[in-house]
């Protein structure tokens, strides 16, 4: 009526995202470039939002195929390595608010078990047909999933690399780290 326009509140959920997702990026960027020169393969840094998962960081290796994921993309977050580490460390409460339909609770409760055993989420052709990867998850100062450290690979027979897994793993504990104010 008064022909105005204003902020409302998707504006605000806007700006703090932006606030809580900014020390991440900036404490995970250098470890993500490190990660990538490192093993020679993409790697990137997410964070879970809802049933999503939200990429944060993208570094691309060179000579290697492009990738769906970029900075500020969404993807299902059980589809996707990265999703799948940070789903795996969640209480089981908070994975059934999140997954309410028992069907499908079952069904993302079977997926995640291997994560949960192995301290790592991987995926073959669940995103990109022809390409996997791996993903550790670190955990903020409460135990919660902070973010996910992941390398994509090109692996037509599935194979998950150890040295792949090793070096997420040890990227996503110097994260842990300096999330807590260690490194």
């Amino acid at each position: 009526e008064e022909k105005r326009f204003g902020l409302g509140p998707n504006s605000y959920a806007l700006a703090s995202s932006y606030t809580r997702q900014q020390p991440l990026t900036r404490l995970g960027a250098p470890l993500i470039a490190k990660l990538v020169d490192t093993v020679g393969e993409s790697g990137h840094l997410a964070v879970l939002h809802g049933t999503d998962v939200l990429y944060l960081v993208e570094e691309r290796a060179r000579n290697r195929p492009s990738l769906i994921t970029d900075v500020g993309v969404r993807l299902p977050a059980i589809k996707t390595a990265s999703g799948r580490a940070m789903l795996a460390v969640l209480p089981p409460a908070q994975l059934r608010a999140l997954f309410p339909d028992s069907k499908e609770y079952a069904n993302v409760k079977r997926t995640l078990e291997p994560a949960r055993h192995l301290g790592f989420a991987a995926e073959n052709g669940d995103v990109t047909a022809g390409l996997a990867s791996v993903a550790a998850c670190a955990v903020d100062h409460a135990g919660w999933p902070a973010a996910a450290v992941a390398v994509t690979y090109p692996s037509p027979s599935g194979e998950i690399r150890a040295e792949l897994t090793d070096a997420v793993i040890s990227t996503s504990t110097e994260l842990r780290r300096r999330i807590h104010g260690q490194g």
